[in-house]
């Protein structure tokens, strides 16, 4: 089996709701263009039924993608064999596991490895990203192809391939996040707001609020944490979406189990560092919501990092919050930081 690796990237426009018109912002793959309207796509050569492993990073601004491949406008299946670097399992025990689905959300900043099967040798092929709502308020994702795929005798072997026997890796010596019980849950909400409400042309701030503080837009001069952790903890957050767009939420160091998304429960055989957060519709009695379970046990995520919303304008513009991992044991050297952000009387909020 042999590795290809991708990379895509994009920018901003409105949401029609339809699938197709102008998207947000072209696209790129693995720096070949490929700009509306006309979509000229980048041509990836594959031998006949040669089975590859593709490796996709969404490195857009703002671009989801729904990745497809179509043989002759038929829909193929892909074995996903890991989300965000952390590989499909069962219950924490990695198995050479693989799910086979015929297209795959990836949001910005997330990745996702599968193994594909080539055409035939005369078959057309195509690599696409089906239409992605991205709510009222949302930027235009529509249909659009990003690669043709061409079967030949004569393609070239990709630059990189697998070893024939790699090492397993190796298994860990922690419980499945799934069967360890939380230290405590936490509610979060993404929120938006006009900064002047008469002019909806004007621009908008960005908040990622820990439920109980006022919505403030992320000062990156501030070292003060929104939250505070202890190392070794295990947490459930459930995150709201307050808005008329989707987003997509985003922790550095760690990973999380999605455990429940809009009220349905989920039980996901991997784990993620990226989800989406479905908009909210303005009818719907509650807040479209995420619930997930985070993993603080790794040693190596003792200290301050960030969790945002992976749209590059939303966090630039806000959507951002700082968390501290304080060691499980701290020694009588260690030096006091600043307490978390208490919540504030302030009536200023975000619609």
């Amino acid at each position: 089996m042999s590795q290809r690796c991708c990379s895509i990237h994009d920018g901003d426009a409105a949401n029609t709701g339809t699938g197709f018109g102008k998207p947000a912002k072209d696209l790129s793959i693995n720096f070949v263009p490929v700009p509306y309207p006309d979509y000229p796509t980048a041509v990836i050569q594959m031998k006949p039924d040669q089975r590859q492993f593709w490796r996709v990073l969404n490195a857009s601004a703002i671009t989801y993608l729904n990745l497809a491949v179509l043989y002759g406008r038929a829909p193929q299946q892909m074995g996903i064999v890991a989300l965000d670097g952390v590989p499909v399992n069962t219950n924490g025990v990695s198995s050479n596991s693989v799910l086979w689905r015929n297209h795959i959300g990836v949001p910005p900043g997330g990745r996702v490895e599968f193994i594909l099967r080539g055409p035939p040798a005369g078959v057309p092929g195509l690599f696409v990203t089906r239409t992605v709502d991205t709510g009222v308020g949302g930027e235009n994702d529509p249909n659009r192809a990003i690669a043709t795929i061409v079967s030949s005798n004569v393609a070239p072997q990709p630059h990189s391939t697998l070893a024939a026997s790699p090492n397993p890796l190796v298994p860990s010596s922690l419980p499945w996040l799934g069967n360890v019980q939380p230290a405590r849950t936490r509610k979060l909400y993404f929120s938006e707001k006009l900064l002047d409400p008469n002019d909806p042309n004007s621009a908008t701030a960005f908040f990622l609020t820990v439920d109980g503080q006022a919505p403030l837009p992320f000062d990156p001069s501030s070292g003060i944490p929104n939250i505070v952790v202890k190392q070794g903890d295990v947490e459930d957050w459930i995150i709201e979406n307050r808005s008329t767009e989707l987003h997509a939420f985003h922790i550095h160091q760690v990973h999380f189990m999605l455990l429940d998304f809009f009220g349905v429960p989920v039980n996901e055989p991997f784990l993620r560092d990226t989800i989406n957060v479905p908009f909210y519709d303005g009818k719907t009695l509650q807040y479209p919501s995420v619930k997930i379970r985070v993993d603080f046990r790794d040693p190596n995520a003792v200290g301050t990092f960030v969790y945002h919303c992976h749209l590059l304008e939303h966090e630039d513009g806000g959507m951002m919050g700082l968390i501290r991992v304080e060691p499980a044991n701290p020694t009588r050297d260690s030096v006091p930081l600043p307490s978390p952000k208490k919540p504030s009387t302030s009536t200023t909020g975000a619609n």
